[in-house]
Parts: structure tokens; C-alpha cells; sequence
């Protein structure tokens, strides 16, 4: 049992030495991330569309 308890004491420990983010920072940063997603996808997007044409064209 002291060991249990010793445990989450350093956890808790640990817990309080994190730099946690304010919610703008974490508001921003989701904004960020969709964004990056949405580019990527259309990226994607566009790539597949010209293979799949270029695959097309050679294959007849």
C-alpha cells in the first residue's frame, strides 16, 4: 500500500512541474492543426487525382 501511495505522490509531483497551456494557446493550436489536415487532404487529394489520370492514360 505505501508504495501505491508513494506513486501517485510522484505523479502528482510530476503533475505540478508541467507548463500547462493557456486556452488560447490551445484554441490556436487546434486551429492550426486543422488547418494543416485540410491542406494535407487536398494535397492528397490532388496528387491522387493526377495519378489516377496518368494511370489512365497509359493504361488505355
Amino acid at each position: 500500500m505505501t508504495r501505491l501511495r508513494r506513486y501517485f505522490d510522484e505523479v502528482w509531483s510530476e503533475l505540478r512541474k508541467v507548463s500547462w497551456p493557456t486556452r488560447e494557446q490551445v484554441r490556436n493550436l487546434t486551429v492550426l492543426v486543422f488547418a494543416i489536415s485540410l491542406v494535407v487532404g487536398i494535397y492528397i487529394t490532388i496528387l491522387d487525382s493526377f495519378f489516377q489520370g496518368l494511370l489512365g492514360l497509359l493504361a488505355g
